[in-house]
């Protein structure tokens, strides 16, 4: 396994406290997810939520791109996750009052998305620049295993909090998840930022160095592509879980928890199995995640058309181990060869391209949900993508 990043002392602390704030965010995607549905029961509604979580970063990610590329890493990172803790008591206080309502929930949704759109460029640009630069690749695959290992555990405690004590209790306990990370981000010291460029410019003239960067860039363009067609379909589904769960099998949050979990259980043997191959090199897409691309896709329909329970979660966990595979890989290729000084504009454009997908994804197939129905809605869209991917994978190739 690819340990070097291990060898860092801040990397290792910033791997600790991270795992909490993590959890948190898990729960909370889960929790809001359910509250959605369960005030509504509307899949329209709850693809709604999701797209409101994932707007800010569609519209506003490449401003907060060029910012981390400007400013002191390090405490931009302990300013958004001080945000997202204080929102996370807010919504706590709200449902605790008897006030969530769907435009509040809605509106709440949308203001952690504003800070989690900021939060996204810090996230990939700091990791990076806690240890030497041979040990990149290694960054990028242990934070993608303790990332989907709370994507596993944090909606399975959720869904039993939920069942067992009530929305209440899943909102308290993940608010309080984020002040380990808030103590691990304030005794961790990034590596200093080295300019590429002989003087400082303009905003808007740093934010098109970036586009004309990824223009430019073949690999990058392949890249994003790539994940914005998987991220529409496949992580579009895994938006609209609360639909599948409820909605199809009548399971409630547990069974909500149960299926997000298991996303997260193929989520996290990607991670590991991404770790144990050997260290990716730039250059060029590995063949193994164009696979998983295309695989992820085609699960799409069956997932639609699976009437048995425990087949339904083995294949949303095999969703989670495509989607994971080919995200961590096409992110793999993007930072290797990437200038820390470009990482921030760089990176918010990916995740531009990933949320926004999915996102739109969970709007465009919870629509459709209601519209034509579940199975048939999930044929349509992961048909077409698994046709769309191939017929591209076989031309890049």
């Amino acid at each position: 396994m690819n340990l070097a990043a291990l060898r860092f002392r801040d990397f290792r602390i910033y791997m600790i406290g991270n795992i909490f704030a993590l959890n948190g965010l898990w729960m909370q995607r889960l929790t809001i997810g359910w509250i959605a549905w369960e005030l509504t029961g509307s899949a329209s509604f709850v693809g709604l939520v999701a797209f409101i979580n994932f707007a800010p970063t569609i519209f506003a990610g490449p401003f907060f791109g060029v910012l981390v590329d400007r400013i002191r890493i390090r405490r931009a990172a302990m300013i958004t996750q001080s945000a997202l803790f204080v929102l996370a008591i807010a919504l706590f206080l709200s449902f605790l009052a008897g006030v969530l309502s769907p435009v509040l929930l809605a509106t709440l949704s949308g203001l952690l998305g504003t800070v989690m759109a900021a939060h996204n460029p810090i996230r990939m640009s700091l990791a990076p620049r806690l240890v030497d630069r041979f040990a990149v690749a290694s960054v990028i695959s242990l934070t993608a295993i303790n990332f989907n290992f709370a994507r596993l555990s944090g909606p399975a405690v959720a869904g039993w909090l939920i069942t067992s004590w009530g929305v209440g209790a899943s909102l308290f306990i993940q608010a309080l998840l984020y002040l380990p990370f808030i103590l691990a981000l304030s005794v961790i010291r990034p590596r200093e930022r080295v300019p590429t460029k002989a003087a400082a410019v303009p905003f808007f003239q740093d934010m098109a160095v970036g586009i004309r960067h990824v223009l430019r860039t073949p690999l990058i363009r392949q890249a994003l592509l790539i994940t914005g067609v998987g991220a529409f379909i496949s992580r579009g589904v895994l938006e609209i879980l609360p639909v599948i769960a409820d909605g199809a099998f009548s399971k409630g949050a547990t069974g909500l928890g149960l299926l997000t979990a298991a996303a997260g259980f193929g989520a996290l043997i990607a991670g590991i199995s991404k770790a144990l191959m050997p260290g990716q090199t730039g250059g060029r897409l590995p063949g193994l995640a164009l696979v998983a691309a295309i695989a992820g896709t085609t699960l799409v329909p069956a997932i639609g058309f699976s009437g048995l329970w425990p087949l339904t979660l083995l294949l949303v966990a095999c969703l989670g181990f495509a989607a994971t595979m080919t995200g961590v890989s096409m992110q793999t290729a993007i930072q290797v060869d990437l200038e820390d000084d470009m990482r921030g504009r760089v990176m918010s454009l990916w995740v531009l391209i990933g949320i926004g997908s999915a996102a739109s994804g969970a709007v465009f197939l919870g629509a459709l949900t209601d519209l034509v129905g579940l199975a048939t809605a999930l044929s349509w869209v992961g048909g077409f993508g698994a046709v769309l991917l191939a017929s591209y994978v076989r031309r890049i190739w």
